[in-house]
This record gives C-alpha cells, sequence and structure tokens, in this order.
C-alpha cells in the first residue's frame, strides 16, 4: 500500500496497491478503475450531473441517489460529477467530496463515476484530484487553467500535474466560455499520447473545432470524443462524435440515449427529429440563468429541490412556470415527476 504524501492514512473509501510498474486503484464497488472498458463507457450518454444541495447548503445524499438512479436507469453510461451543471467551481471543498462521495455510493458500480476538477490553477486541481479519488471517482475530467493567461505548454503541465496526482485516468473538457482558453486541438493531440488520458468532452459549440478532435481519434481509435453542446447533438454523433455530454440529460435521460442508437445506426432522419426535441427541451436554459432553470426543472422532477450555490437564486415564478409547461411539451411535466416520486 501507499498513501499520498501528507496523509496520515489510506484516503476513504479506498485502497491503493502498487503491482509490478504501474498502480491499481481500487473504487469503493470494489472495481478497480483499469477494468472499466472505457472505449464501451465512453460510448454512449454521460450527463453532468447537477449537485442537488439541501435547504442549509449542504449535498444533498438522497436526492444524489434518485438523480442517479434516474440517469442509470435512463440507459446513460457514466455520470459526470462536478462539471458546469454540477456546480464544481462554486462549491467548498467539503461539498465537492460529498458529491462526489454520494455519487460513488448511489452508482455502486453500475456506472463509472467522472469528477471534475475544473479549477483555476494547478495546485487546487491537484488536491481536487486526490479528493476525488478518495471519494470514490473513477476518473477525472480536467481543462485549461484560467482566470490568468496560460499559453498551450502550460495547458499541457496542468493536465499531466492532474495525471500524476493520483493513478486514475482522465476525460479532457474543452469550455472557453468558462475557461476563456480554448484547448487547441494540437495541444489535445499530444496529451493525447498518454493513454491515461480517455477522450474530451467539447462545449466548445464550434462545430469545426470538433471535427479537429475527430481527427485526433482517427489516430488513435480509442481516443473518445464527447460533444457537450446540445444544439450539435445529431450532427456531431453522425459525423463520428462517441457520444453526449448534456445538461438536459439530467432531466431527459432516455431521449439522448435513443439519440445515439439511431446515430449508431446511421438513421439520419430520425436523428434529426430527436434532434428537434433535444432542442426544444433545451429551450429550459432560456429561462433565466441557465443554471437556476436546470435545477428548477430537475426539482419539477423530484429530483431535489431547485437551490443552487450562491451567488445564484432559484427561478422566480414567471421563469418556473415556463420551465413547467416547456416539460409539459416535452412529456416529461408533473405526471412523470409524480410518478418518480413514489
Amino acid at each position: 500500500r501507499f498513501f499520498e504524501p501528507n496523509m496520515r492514512g489510506p484516503p476513504p473509501g479506498r485502497a491503493y496497491i502498487r503491482a509490478a510498474a504501474e498502480a491499481t486503484l481500487l473504487c469503493s464497488s470494489g472495481m478497480s478503475a483499469r477494468e472499466w472498458n472505457w472505449e464501451r463507457q465512453l460510448h454512449g450518454i454521460v450527463p453532468p450531473l447537477i449537485s442537488p444541495l439541501d435547504d442549509g447548503g449542504a449535498p444533498d445524499a438522497g436526492a444524489m441517489a434518485a438523480l442517479v438512479d434516474h440517469v442509470i436507469g435512463g440507459g446513460c453510461s457514466g455520470l459526470f460529477m462536478l462539471g458546469g451543471c454540477g456546480e464544481g467551481a462554486w462549491l467548498t471543498s467539503a461539498q465537492r467530496g460529498a458529491v462526489v462521495r454520494a455519487a460513488a455510493r448511489a452508482a455502486a458500480g453500475r456506472a463509472p463515476v467522472l469528477a471534475g476538477v475544473m479549477l483555476p490553477a494547478t495546485g487546487p486541481a491537484v488536491e481536487a484530484a486526490r479528493q476525488a479519488a478518495g471519494e470514490g471517482a473513477d476518473a477525472l475530467v480536467v481543462g485549461s487553467p484560467y482566470y490568468f493567461g496560460v499559453e498551450p505548454a502550460a495547458q499541457e503541465r496542468h493536465v499531466e500535474a492532474v495525471l500524476a496526482a493520483t493513478p486514475l485516468p482522465a476525460l479532457l473538457y474543452n469550455i472557453p466560455q468558462c475557461t476563456h482558453h480554448v484547448l487547441p486541438a494540437d495541444t489535445v493531440a499530444r496529451l493525447a499520447r498518454d493513454p491515461r488520458v480517455l477522450g474530451i468532452k467539447d462545449s466548445a459549440g464550434d462545430f469545426e473545432a470538433f471535427q479537429k478532435l475527430l481527427a485526433v481519434k482517427r489516430e488513435r481509435p480509442p481516443f473518445r470524443v464527447l460533444q457537450g453542446h446540445e444544439a450539435l447533438a445529431a450532427a456531431s454523433l453522425l459525423q463520428g462524435g462517441d457520444g453526449m455530454v448534456p445538461g438536459m440529460a439530467n432531466l431527459a435521460p432516455a431521449l439522448f440515449v435513443e439519440l445515439q442508437a439511431a446515430a449508431d445506426r446511421g438513421a439520419a432522419a430520425e436523428c434529426a427529429a430527436l434532434q428537434q426535441r433535444v432542442t426544444a427541451v433545451a429551450r429550459i436554459y432560456q429561462q433565466g440563468p441557465w443554471l437556476s432553470a436546470l435545477k428548477a426543472a430537475c426539482a419539477m422532477l423530484g429530483l431535489g429541490n431547485g437551490r443552487p450555490a450562491p451567488p445564484l437564486a432559484p427561478a422566480a415564478p414567471a421563469a418556473r412556470e415556463a420551465i413547467a409547461a416547456l416539460l409539459d411539451e416535452a412529456g416529461l411535466g408533473a405526471a412523470a415527476g409524480a410518478t418518480r416520486a413514489r
């Protein structure tokens, strides 16, 4: 066994074993992180889950369990915690640890838990990576540093430091609207030479740039390229994308799983029809601050209480009324929420 520096004992819920030249990490479900077939798990829908908070602002483990059951029951193949929808950059360290722990316990080995470490600098991201490993994550999600300007070489050093901090593999994350820095395709290609770099989630909404990431996949076929922008769902899958990481899958996981299956069959007309349904439900994002709107919609389905992390406020009454109407139009309204509550 070996422990992280400055630890007095093994991280909670984890055991570390050094075998031969490679370390194997055993997660709380008893499954080694290396036992996940990442090519399969990341060919599908990996929703970026919200982080349900109780009325006091603490992560709500019961609501998380209901959410995990909802998306796994809808056919999703993985769980992305602490991304944008999960408010990872706005939660405290204690909150982040509790979110990962609750998700890992709820998943119970049914799907891998990928924990975001989307913090502005390498030191905090490394600490978050070690914490996530200790709380039961199966992989990390890491993007560009932000706040200060960084060049591609600094982005590479950042990712490499996070990878060095634990034995977990990592998914890259390109979301320049939040980090204010693009992960360029040539930087991604260099990082992809490391087999522990599983692939990338691209939420930039730039289809030309997405196609450059698909070129990285052609050079290394196991590298997974996932779309995070709902408007580009069908086009990305039909062009060779491996799957999606869509916030709307918190609400309608089966819809995205159906779209993925249609794309795998090459059923372009069916994909176009399903894309229209995706676009319709994604109008929820337009009802006030998008995160407050998403959490309000989840609450209407019995998934949490709609409370976002400060300084955001819950959705206003007019926004909630519009959200309820959109859920009804999508067939996801009060009846679905009442069924889940029972």
